[in-house]
């Protein structure tokens, strides 16, 4: 896998995936023009996760009308400023049963999900599940 990124101007970079995908980072405070690298990792974070229960549901048949995963996190307060901690929010909509949502969403958490697995060596994740029926 290769990526790179390339100073624009100011705080502006462009990062370009081996697939061809471009998304603009705004390292300012404000993140006007685009995310920050960190908020792209914990948006990476749950996108890894959600691919994961929606494959794990569908291939369990279970009648999944949707998912949003929400990542909340706090960081270390001195440079480097790394995650310390991250509560991941799951919010399933439709007629799965619980103990469906929870293997899925503990398999993701300590079997598939590559993102998960990286952050854990800093920060504690954990996670809890909401049922929108």
């Amino acid at each position: 896998m290769i990526a790179t990124a390339e100073w624009k101007e100011g705080t502006l970079f462009d990062g370009k995936s081996q697939s061809g995908h471009t998304v603009r980072f705004d390292a300012g405070s404000e993140h006007a023009a685009g995310p920050s690298p960190m908020e792209m990792v914990l948006a990476a974070l749950c996108g890894c996760t959600s691919v994961d229960v929606v494959s794990i549901l569908q291939k369990k048949r279970e009648p999944l009308d949707g998912l949003t995963v929400l990542a909340e996190a706090e960081q270390a307060a001195e440079a480097p400023r790394v995650f310390t901690k991250i509560h991941l929010t799951y919010r399933i909509r439709g007629k799965v049963t619980r103990k469906a949502a929870e293997d899925a969403v503990s398999l993701s958490k300590n079997k598939y999900c590559s993102v998960s697995k990286m952050l854990e060596k800093a920060a504690t994740v954990d996670y809890s599940i909401e049922y929108e029926g």
